[in-house]
C-alpha cells in the first residue's frame, strides 16, 4: 500500500502494520515519519528494538535472524532497517521477498531508504515491500507549495502569519526543510502566541535557503526572475562547478528547441513532449515556457549557451556567472515572436 506523507498520522490512528517503508528526498520528512512509527509501536508494546544498517559487506542473514531470534520475556520486536544508498543487491533482493511472505506481528519491520528513481521503484524486492506493507514516498514540498505547509508548522505551536510573511520564510528556507523547521522553532520561542508580524519575522528568519540544480531548471522554466536571480547566487556562492550549471540550462534549452520546432510543424505537444521524455510534474513547466518563447529565440539562447562554454574553456573574456544570469533572463522574457 502506497501512502502520501500527509496520510501517516490518520493511519497510525487506525492501525498499525508489520511493515513499513519510508523513502525520499528530505531528511527531515523521513525522521518524523520514523519516529511517528516508533512510538505507535512503542504503545502497541513492541517494546524491544534492533537497529540494522546495510553498509558494504552487509550480511542479510541478519535481519532474518533478527525476525527469528524472540526475546527471553516474549516481547515484541521492532527492526529497524536502514539501507543509506537504497542498494540491496541480489542477496538483499532475495532477502526482503522473503520476509514479506513471512509477516508476523510478532515482528515490525521499519525499512528507511533514500530517494528512489522510478527504475529502482520497480525493482522486485520493492514492489514485494508495497504489496505486502505500506510505502510512504516523503518528497520536500516544491516552493509554490512551501507556504502552506509552513502554515501547519506554525499552527503546531498556535503562531500564524501572512502570505506575504510565509513567502518570505520560503524563500530563505528553500530545499532546506531541516532548516525551515528550526526557524519555525525560533519564532515559537521569541514571540508568544497568535499572529506573526512581517517585521517579527524579518528580524529572526536567517537567510537558510539551499540551492540545487534542479531549482534552477524549475525557476529556468517558469520565467520566475527572482528565484533564478538567487539560485545562481546561491550556486556561485557555494561552489557549484559552472560545466554542470551550463549542461542544466543547455538541457532545457535543446528541450524547448526541439519540441518548439516540431510544434511549428503541426505537431502534437503531448506527442512531442513524450518523444522528449518530458513527463510527470516537469511537463506543464515545459508547457508553460513553449508559450512564451519562439524558435528564434531558443535558437538565440543556444548559441548563448555556447558562448558560455567558450568562456569555460578559457577562450573569450567575461564574467560566467553574469552570462548565467544574462541567458536566465532571455530565457524568461515575455512571449517572444
Amino acid at each position: 500500500m502506497l501512502l502520501k506523507g500527509d496520510q501517516l498520522a490518520g493511519h497510525l490512528e487506525r492501525e498499525l502494520r508489520p511493515l513499513y517503508v519510508l523513502y525520499g528526498d528530505d531528511p527531515l520528512l523521513v525522521i518524523e515519519a520514523a519516529d511517528a512509527i516508533r512510538a505507535k509501536s512503542r504503545q502497541q508494546g513492541y517494546s524491544e528494538r534492533e537497529v540494522l544498517t546495510v553498509l558494504p559487506q552487509f550480511d542479510w542473514g541478519t535481519l532474518l535472524a533478527a525476525g527469528g531470534n524472540m526475546s527471553l520475556f516474549g516481547d515484541k520486536k521492532l527492526i529497524d532497517l536502514r539501507v543509506p544508498t537504497g542498494k540491496v543487491g541480489k542477496e538483499g533482493s532475495a532477502a526482503l521477498q522473503q520476509w514479506c511472505q513471512n509477516l508476523s506481528m510478532d515482528n515490525l519491520l521499519l525499512i528507511t531508504l533514500p530517494e528512489l528513481d522510478w527504475r529502482e521503484e520497480k525493482a522486485v524486492w520493492f514492489t514485494a515491500l508495497v504489496n505486502a506493507g505500506v510505502a510512504i514516498k516523503l518528497m520536500a514540498p516544491p516552493l509554490a507549495e512551501l507556504p502552506g505547509w509552513l502554515v501547519g508548522r506554525l499552527r503546531r505551536q498556535q503562531q500564524s502569519a501572512d502570505l506575504e510573511s510565509l513567502k518570505f520564510i520560503a524563500e530563505r528556507v528553500e530545499g532546506n526543510l531541516l532548516a525551515a523547521h528550526q526557524e519555525i522553532q525560533k519564532l515559537g520561542l521569541l514571540y508568544p502566541a497568535g499572529q506573526l508580524s512581517l517585521a517579527q519575522i524579518r528580524d529572526a528568519v536567517l537567510n537558510v535557503a539551499r540551492y540545487d540544480i534542479d531549482g534552477l531548471r524549475e525557476a529556468l522554466l517558469s520565467g520566475d526572475v527572482a528565484r533564478l536571480t538567487r539560485t545562481l547566487d546561491g550556486l556561485m556562492q557555494e561552489g557549484e562547478a559552472p560545466p554542470l550549471v551550463l549542461w542544466a540550462m543547455s538541457e532545457e534549452i535543446r528541450a524547448l528547441t526541439i519540441i518548439r520546432a516540431g510544434m511549428d510543424a503541426g505537431k502534437p505537444v503531448d506527442m512531442l513532449l513524450k518523444d522528449a521524455k518530458v513527463w510527470g510534474p516537469r511537463a506543464n513547466p515545459v508547457k508553460k515556457a513553449l508559450q512564451r518563447l519562439s524558435t528564434a529565440a531558443l535558437e538565440a539562447a543556444l548559441q548563448h549557451a555556447g558562448k558560455i562554454d567558450r568562456l569555460a574553456k578559457g577562450i573569450g573574456h567575461g564574467n560566467i556567472w553574469e552570462e548565467f544570469l544574462r541567458l536566465g533572463l532571455r530565457l524568461a522574457a515575455v512571449k517572444q515572436i
